[in-house]
């Protein structure tokens, strides 16, 4: 009888833990992050993919978008497959609709850091004094 309680007292207790942490999972892609250096941001949850955008709402609800603190452009996430509990595949388009590409945002834990890798497809730019700057293929962003 001990036993039995011992091991359902375990059984109980791992379900929880587990169940503990699929929550934390849960909000690792949803929320804001930031990348100093060039001034941008992601706004996202790619777990319901209800983002709306400020100005584009008419495009409907989203898994995200990058924006620009210096400029009204954005990137939508116009679909986001989490691949694992810490990396997701992105198509993202810009908000004329011309360009599109593929990317991977990857979360790692150990900074606490965010990568948005550029894939196949058009690439990334924002403008910065009345020109186009090619944002790089890796760009880290925090949570602030």
């Amino acid at each position: 009888m001990r036993r039995m309680i011992l091991t359902l007292g375990f059984m109980v207790s791992s379900l929880a833990a587990s169940a503990q942490q699929i929550a934390a999972t849960d909000s690792v892609f949803m929320g804001r992050v930031v990348n100093d250096e060039f001034s941008i941001y992601i706004d996202m949850n790619l777990y319901k993919q209800n983002v709306l955008c400020a100005g584009q709402e008419f495009l409907g609800e989203m898994a995200g978008y990058l924006g620009d603190f210096k400029d009204s452009r954005k990137w939508m996430f116009t679909n986001a497959d989490l691949t694992s509990a810490h990396k997701a595949k992105l198509v993202i388009t810009n908000d004329y609709g011309s360009e599109d590409l593929e990317a991977t945002l990857t979360y790692i834990p150990s900074d606490t850091t965010y990568v948005l890798e550029q894939g196949d497809g058009s690439t990334m730019k924002i403008a910065r004094n009345r020109k186009w700057q090619k944002l790089p293929q890796k760009i880290v962003f925090k949570r602030k």
